[in-house]
């Protein structure tokens, strides 16, 4: 039987400072950092990471796991997200091996109760560095330990803090191979017998009293042959392989050709370039891929947006849940002549509610920018491509405009609510879809990056406040907002409207504000709507339900 255990006074050590490793300083991916994880779950930050977290943390283990313990510092975000944006969901599925899409999600009690891993949440007072750090000790059949420490960076993205203390760094686009040792080896003894792992890769982590960890980054998997050979020349007492878990891995010597969009509008071979194609050489050079891979790779996220939307709209039923379907009635009252005439505004509203909707009843969506903004740019973008009539190659197009739009911001900014609150978020979101807008419309480079930046600038101070919790209240209006932001800026840009500054600058002054809203406004349930009476009678009335987890849970 599982057992998850609360506590407010266990003490465990720390290491206070982020740990950063190489590897994070790379350019963020549109695929990786932007229009990602497919997942299901009602937040990217908490159920999509913590999934990805929690099966590095398996591959960590090597053995079946037994124990599961989670210390959450009260001062972050994970108290209370854990299970209301369903922080428990991606654990504990992610311990069990399982993806963020996989349909058997919601039935992680049960599995994880028939696989005889044992569960335990302590809430530890140990200032954590980040909102979202996730400390987790993993205990294996042969009673080994482990301490592995995490964060989620938003939008689904990680970066790995330390392995029992030893500052590890990475973000999960590597196969991370792992050799514990005593003392730190001689580059000889693992250049002449490491014939599969970049010898260049190896990187010493220091521990306690000599000994440490020699780390191989690796776009392959060794084999159990090859790493054995290896340990054993190096005398290593254990090894492991840290399985990458994003979708486009990294590589040695890696460079793109421009990092933000200033740089990408000086540079003379994209200056003239249609925006979407500098997006494609973009992506195909982070992720050493080709330029007709990425639009491809576009294609398949596309569908499953346009899939997202279809299912939505035939309605949708989930438990735990403050909102009903409500995207069916709208177009039921649309066709009955019951709302004012809007065709595309409708539309927008009808395919956002759709998207929302699928997140929340667990249904497969694209985070785009985030689970919590899964609506905004996918439901305005599908919505004008639809009454456009835009084939498959031009929303896959217009797509990668927006993921391009959400590479500048993450490179100067975050998608995290809990580090900018909503305008992280929905705010991305909108920008990005003003520009694939324009794009569907016909408007050129120029006019794309001029809604971008109107559509930002409309955005800043949006704030964080979701009711009893839920990723679905004031979340869905914030998202139809932002969607329909989208289309005014699209359309005002098009008209030549002036957005006065640089999209660069808009990014960078976006930071700013983020760092300026209050911690009780970004997310963390302290704010705003989420500590009005309604929404304190909302939480206890989720609350009293009975709970089907089978176990002794918080709810």
């Amino acid at each position: 039987m599982r057992k998850i255990r609360y506590a407010s006074d266990f003490a465990l050590p720390i290491c206070l400072k982020i740990c950063h490793h190489p590897v994070m300083s790379l350019p963020p991916s549109i695929f990786n950092d932007v229009l990602g994880p497919v997942m299901r779950g009602p937040s990217s930050s908490h159920s999509a990471a913590a999934n990805r977290i929690a099966r590095i943390a398996r591959n960590l283990v090597g053995e079946r796991v037994c124990k599961l313990i989670a210390n959450y510092d009260p001062n972050g975000s994970l108290v209370t997200t854990h299970k209301d944006q369903g922080t428990d969901l991606g654990l504990y599925s992610g311990i069990l091996g399982w993806e963020p899409h996989d349909a058997r999600l919601p039935t992680y009690p049960q599995a994880l109760e028939d696989a005889g891993i044992e569960v335990v949440v302590n809430y530890v007072s140990y200032d954590a560095p980040h909102p979202n750090f996730y400390r987790l000790e993993i205990i294996g059949e042969s009673g080994t330990s482990y301490f592995l420490d995490a964060t989620s960076t938003g939008g689904g993205m990680i970066e790995l803090q330390a392995i029992d203390g030893i500052p590890l760094g990475g973000v999960g686009d590597l196969h991370v191979s792992l050799f514990w040792l005593d003392v730190q080896p001689e580059p000889a003894e693992y250049e002449e017998s490491n014939t599969f792992l970049e010898a260049e890769a190896a990187t010493w982590l220091p521990g306690q009293d000599g000994s440490g960890l020699l780390r191989f980054d690796s776009r392959e998997i060794p084999t159990d042959e090859e790493l054995d050979k290896l340990g054993q020349a190096l005398g290593s007492t254990r090894h492991r392989v840290l399985h990458a878990v994003l979708p486009i891995l990294s590589r040695k010597n890696l460079t793109v050709p421009f990092a933000r969009c200033g740089e990408m509008q000086q540079h003379s071979e994209f200056s003239d370039r249609p925006l979407w194609e500098s997006a494609a050489c973009y992506e195909a050079a982070r992720g050493g891929i080709t330029q007709a891979d990425v639009l491809e790779r576009m294609k398949a996220l596309a569908k499953i947006m346009a899939d997202a939307v279809a299912d939505g709209l035939k309605g949708t039923e989930y438990e735990d849940r403050i909102l009903p379907a409500q995207s069916p009635g709208f177009t039921q009252a649309e066709k009955e002549g019951r709302l004012i005439p809007a065709d595309i505004n409708n539309r927008i509203i009808r395919y956002v509610s759709a998207l929302m909707e699928m997140k929340s009843s667990m249904g497969i969506i694209v985070a785009a920018p985030t689970a919590g903004s899964c609506g905004a740019m996918p439901g305005a973008v599908l919505a004008i491509a639809d009454a456009l009539g835009a084939n498959e190659d031009e929303r896959a197009k217009a797509l990668l405009v927006a993921g391009l739009i959400g590479v500048f911001i993450t490179r100067d900014a975050s998608f995290a609510a809990e580090e900018g609150g909503c305008m992280a978020e929905c705010g991305s979101g909108s920008a990005m879809a003003a520009a694939a807008i324009v794009h569907l419309a016909g408007g050129n480079t120029d006019r794309q990056l001029a809604a971008a930046s109107s559509a930002l600038q409309n955005c800043f101070g949006m704030v964080c406040d979701p009711i009893a919790n839920r990723v679905e209240a004031p979340c869905l209006g914030k998202n139809v907002m932002a969607a329909s932001n989208a289309l005014s800026c699209a359309n005002m840009a098009l008209a030549g409207y002036q957005h006065l500054i640089p999209f660069d600058e808009v990014v960078v002054a976006m930071n700013k504000v983020a760092h300026q809203i209050p911690r009780e406004l970004r997310c963390t349930n302290l704010g705003g709507l989420s500590i009005t009476p309604t929404a304190d009678k909302i939480a206890a009335d989720l609350a009293a339900k009975p709970c089907n987890c089978k176990s002794s849970c918080k709810g």
